[in-house]
């Protein structure tokens, strides 16, 4: 048997659950591929938070990282996948909602 893979209600859950989730994948759309870049639009972010969010997601199948260069210092960039392209339209959905209740 395959290996089980997680329900999209936990997906959501656990991205919309943290707020830095939710930043990384909006600087994603934005751009931003490179951890550095992360850390200098993000005032406050840790990067040992910032790993462990990029790894849930990679983990979900929502971010592809890619290393560049054969010696350190490589180079990662993340980008979308597939499948994260589609969770980021949850995801714009979500922000859609709160700005039509705020507008109430």
């Amino acid at each position: 048997m395959g290996e089980k893979t997680e329900s999209v209600a936990f997906m959501v859950e656990s991205i919309i659950g943290c707020k830095w989730s939710l930043h990384l994948l909006k600087l994603c759309a934005e751009g931003y591929r490179r951890p550095s870049e992360f850390l200098k639009a993000s005032p406050g972010l840790t990067a040992k938070v910032m790993n462990e969010r990029l790894r849930k997601m990679l983990k979900f199948g929502i971010l592809n990282r890619t290393v560049y260069g054969e010696k350190p210092p490589f180079e990662v960039e993340y980008t979308f996948t597939p499948f994260g392209r589609r969770f980021m339209n949850l995801i714009d959905e979500v922000r859609r909602l709160q700005e039509e209740l705020d507008a109430r």
